[in-house]
């Protein structure tokens, strides 16, 4: 077998390319985000108030440097994070007004740049591969949401 038919290269060509469109549009765009904050504004948009290890289970993100990802949109001003009243272990985070208007912005050249992420692929190629996709990643996820099992 040889490198180009393993899954796991293909799956890092295409993580390689999925980065490089996002960061290139995004800062065509205007916006200093990294896919990595992305994601974890979209969780926190979702549940706000949710706990920083929350947000690092939702994206599939290590816990352990979670930390560092919030740290730097808190440092931008796109969101708070506050000891949680439930647990002063924990740490949850909110959006700021800030941090809103800044993902209500980018999201439509993140919903765009979605396109692009599969060239060379039908839709109904594009419809298949989500779902094949998609599988793989639920049954990751209900075995380690880190997918540390094998």
């Amino acid at each position: 077998m040889i490198f180009q038919d393993m899954p796991g290269h293909l799956i890092r060509r295409l993580h390689q390319f999925s980065t490089h469109v996002f960061q290139v549009q995004s800062r065509n765009a205007g916006f200093d985000i990294t896919p990595v904050q992305f994601a974890a504004m979209s969780a926190i948009r979702s549940q706000p108030g949710i706990d920083q290890a929350r947000v690092a289970s939702r994206i599939a993100y290590d816990r352990a440097t979670i930390g560092g990802v919030l740290e730097r949109l808190e440092q931008k001003g796109l969101l708070t994070r506050k000891v949680s009243s439930r647990d002063r272990r924990a740490r949850e985070v909110t959006l700021t007004p800030k941090g809103h208007e800044v993902f209500d912005a980018i999201l439509p050249v993140v919903q765009d740049m979605q396109t692009r992420l599969l060239p060379g692929l039908t839709e109904q190629e594009r419809d298949v591969f989500l779902s094949l996709a998609r599988k793989a990643a639920i049954e990751i996820d209900e075995a380690d949401p880190l997918g540390r099992e094998t």
